[in-house]
Parts: structure tokens; C-alpha cells; sequence
């Protein structure tokens, strides 16, 4: 972990919670890319940014406060859109030993995690709409330890694991059939389909998410088909709650502080995680509801 380099890609609100968590843990190097001038929306969860900032490149103010966390750990930015093409993108990632993407589309995260694979990189994405939060990763074949808690406890012992991850256009064909009424209600559904239906919207809609009640009805017609397709017991859910589509129609393209640290957070401690290889990371998608301030890991077609 000390030695790892890490590429991050876009410095919003839970890029820079993660980065901090990261960065203070100590890995070798940071590299960021971002094309973006901070915009007086990025202050109120953009720490490294000041009111001043606004309309300079994010990277370069960010660097040098990212820094003084830990002066051990090295920094890189970039700022150059071209970077984001294929054959310097295909460069980056060869160059790096782990990718994370942040609130970034469905599209450009499968594109990006199916680079990973390519050269063996394990991929990570992260992100918020509103106040809701994901994380996916994919960690290829992922071997770790953990505590052997079937040991008597005077003899603490560690045992081996592996998991095999799957590639988030995969994963994202996850059906849930097979699922009792119980395991069903355990996972939030809903949560997930919001998700998933605010990605289908930006597909539709040139990469912009909704942004007025007007949008509901459209949403909630994507949300629905994506819910009808994942075959969910229809014992719970059987259509999408119309009061969560409205306020993600309202809220989505809005960053909230609180809902940033959480995802944020986590993200880092499950990058740390998995470079370390000790204790299973997440397997393979992390859904948070800030509304009700819970969160849920669902397996998708692992």
C-alpha cells in the first residue's frame, strides 16, 4: 500500500473526501485528472477549494493543499481533456496500480473499467446524486485474509480467501428472481433502481441529469422498466416510490456535503482495503439513502 499509485478521476465532493482519507493513510503517489475550473457550487464540498479559486483549474489549486496532508505522498495532476482518449487513457491506466472514477457516466465508467481489465487494474467508481451514493468495484480476482473467528479466541488466527469480481456491464444485468421476500426488502431495491434509472437519464439526455418536477414522470418511467426487467419479488416492490423519484427528478444534480463524506469515506477505506488485501472489500455495489442515513452492499452477478 505504501508503495501504490493511485489514479483518480474528477476532483468533486466525494473525489476529495476520498482523496484526504487516502492521502493521510500514506500510499506512494496520487494521480488526478480533472478538465474542470472550480465553479462556486464546488465550495460547499470541495475543502481544498476557497472562494477565490473560482474559475481557476480545480488541479491546481487542489495540489498544493492535498499535499500538506502528507508531504510523503507524491502528487500528480492533469488537466488536459485528451488524457480521457484512448490511447493516453489506455497509457494512465497501464501507468498506475489502481483506478478509481467519480461521479462519472454509466458509459464512461464501463468504458474506463473495461480498460482496467485490459491490463489488469482494479477499478473502482463512486458518486452521489443528491442524496443518494453508490460504489462499484471490480477487483478482477481479489485474494485477501481475514480473521478465522472459528478459532478459540486465545489463538487468533487468519485464513485465505478469494473473490472473483465481474465487469460493471455485467454486473449492471443483475437479475433478482432467485431472492426471497426477506433478502429482497434487505437489499432496498428502490435505492438501486434510482441509481440505475438516474444513468439510463443521462444516457437519454446528453450526460444532464433531471433538475425539475417536470422530469419525474420520465424518470419514473425509466425507473419503472429498469425495476420490471431486474425481475424484483414484486411482493415489495412493485413499482417505484413516486415521493424518491420526485425528489431525485429535484435534487440529483445537487452535491450534498454529508452525502459526500459518507461515500467518500467509505470509498477510501475499501481502496485501502483492497491494496492491503486484508478483510473482504465490498462485493460489488454499495448503495447509500440518505434519507434514511442506511446504506446496503448488493451482489451483483458475482
Amino acid at each position: 500500500m505504501r508503495n501504490a499509485t493511485i489514479l483518480v478521476v474528477r476532483l468533486r465532493g466525494t473525489a476529495t473526501e476520498a482523496i484526504k482519507n487516502i492521502v493521510l493513510a500514506g500510499i506512494g503517489k496520487l494521480v488526478i485528472v480533472d478538465t474542470d475550473e472550480v465553479s462556486e457550487t464546488d465550495l460547499g464540498t470541495g475543502f481544498f477549494f476557497r472562494d477565490e479559486d473560482v474559475g481557476k483549474k480545480k488541479v491546481d489549486v487542489a495540489k498544493a493543499r492535498i499535499e500538506s496532508l502528507n508531504p510523503l505522498v507524491s502528487v500528480q495532476t492533469m488537466k488536459h481533456h485528451t488524457l480521457l482518449e484512448r490511447e493516453s487513457l489506455d497509457a494512465l491506466v497501464m501507468s498506475v496500480d489502481l483506478v478509481c472514477v467519480t461521479d462519472w457516466d454509466r458509459e464512461g465508467l464501463v468504458r474506463i473499467n473495461e480498460i482496467c481489465r485490459r491490463f489488469g487494474k482494479p477499478f473502482y467508481a463512486g458518486g452521489t446524486f443528491g442524496l443518494l451514493g453508490y460504489i462499484f468495484c471490480d477487483l478482477l480476482k481479489h485474494d485477501y485474509i481475514f480473521p478465522d473467528r472459528s478459532t478459540p479466541s486465545d489463538a487468533p488466527r487468519n485464513a485465505k480467501a478469494s473473490a472473483v469480481y465481474s465487469p460493471m456491464h455485467m454486473a449492471l444485468r443483475h437479475r433478482w428472481p432467485a431472492l426471497t421476500k426477506r433478502q429482497t426488502k434487505e437489499l432496498n431495491p428502490a435505492v438501486l433502481h434510482a441509481i440505475l434509472a438516474l444513468w439510463e437519464y443521462q444516457h437519454l439526455h446528453d450526460g444532464n441529469l433531471p433538475e425539475t418536477l417536470p422530469d419525474a414522470p420520465e424518470l419514473l418511467s425509466i425507473a419503472n422498466s429498469l425495476l420490471e426487467a431486474s425481475d424484483v419479488n414484486k411482493q415489495v416492490l412493485d413499482t417505484m416510490p413516486r415521493d424518491l423519484i420526485e425528489t431525485m427528478s429535484t435534487s440529483a444534480s445537487h452535491e450534498f456535503s454529508p452525502v459526500c463524506a459518507v461515500i467518500g469515506g467509505m470509498l477510501a477505506q475499501d481502496i485501502l482495503k483492497a491494496l492491503a488485501a486484508r478483510e473482504a472489500p465490498i462485493a460489488n455495489f454499495f448503495v447509500f439513502d440518505g434519507t434514511t442515513g442506511s446504506g446496503t452492499v448488493c451482489r451483483m452477478n458475482m
